[in-house]
């Protein structure tokens, strides 16, 4: 072999790749929310059945993460936050990336009906359709509403996981989506204020390019005052208590400040300080769902033992 062939070779994939190529941050999020779903729910599911659907749901999520992947390798490869990525990066191939996606995408539907009920496991196939094609195929490229409307893929775990306990999805399980699903744009919208020109770069019509950032600051201040009610509301259904109404009203009024501080800002104060509020928004952000799901948890444990 040449040394020209050596120095042009594509890099190999290791191991840590193929749990990139899963977007392991993203699942977690997904895992923790189902996991609540499903331990909130009324009817006891033995552990080994609990643990066997969390974890086709999560094989589910690294199915549509792998699949996102196989289709933005080329607007990752414009974006510093998604550069090194391993398909944009080169370390694994497209076609690859694809095959694992559809692999995974039907273990994790056929074995969580299997494991569970087809009510759950049709929920999933819907989940990873939603997130592969309805936003990663139209939605992400097509308009600025792309975070809001596909946002609802991330909302559907805790239905999921209800699901595999009941084979229903009542009230409550949709309350747990729409506090994900209000949640989701102002926390996005954050990110996209302080990356500055990357989806700009690579043609994704995200708010911040289309409309502006004095627009997007203004969005994001209305969504979180949506936001606040129906996270509060939820604490008034069945799954609700004290640990999560206390913890809803403190993280809500913290994010209603944190959206208040954006929206009066200017671009000007933004980049002399370095979108230090921006930041702290979405940092505070990323604990916020953690926080209210689990609330519900210590809840649903405080029924188990009758203090509630």
């Amino acid at each position: 072999m040449s040394d020209a062939s050596l120095i042009t070779r594509e890099p190999e994939a290791q191991f840590g790749d193929y749990v990139a190529l899963l977007k392991p941050r993203v699942m977690s999020l997904v895992v923790f929310t189902a996991l609540v779903g499903l331990l909130v729910a009324p009817v006891p599911v033995h552990p080994m059945i609990g643990f066997t659907a969390i974890l086709f749901i999560a094989v589910g999520a690294g199915a549509s993460g792998a699949l996102n992947m196989w289709w933005d390798a080329d607007i990752d490869a414009l974006m510093r936050r998604t550069a090194k990525r391993p398909v944009p990066a080169g370390r694994v191939g497209a076609e690859e990336a694809a095959a694992i996606g559809v692999a995974l995408s039907t273990i994790s539907v056929v074995m969580l009906g299997l494991a569970t009920n087809f009510v759950a496991a049709g929920m999933l196939a819907f989940t990873i359709f939603f997130y592969a094609v309805i936003y990663t195929m139209w939605l992400k490229r097509w308009t600025p509403q792309n975070i809001v409307i596909g946002g609802a893929a991330g909302a559907f775990p805790p239905v999921i996981g209800w699901a595999a306990a009941t084979g229903t999805m009542p009230l409550e399980a949709w309350g747990m989506f729409a506090l994900i699903f209000l949640w989701t744009p102002p926390h996005f919208w954050a990110l996209a204020l302080f990356m500055k020109s990357d989806y700009e770069d690579a043609g994704v019509p995200m708010l911040t390019v289309t409309h502006g950032r004095k627009s997007t600051r203004a969005h994001i201040l209305a969504y979180t005052a949506v936001l606040a009610p129906a996270a509060v509301a939820l604490g008034l259904t069945s799954i609700g208590g004290p640990v999560y109404l206390a913890t809803a009203l403190a993280m809500n009024a913290w994010f209603l400040k944190g959206a208040f501080a954006i929206w009066r800002r200017d671009e000007m104060q933004a980049e002399l300080d370095r979108y230090v509020t921006e930041k702290a928004f979405f940092r505070f952000s990323l604990y916020y769902l953690f926080a209210h799901f689990g609330a519900l948890l210590a809840d649903a444990a405080l029924r188990v033992t009758g203090a509630l």
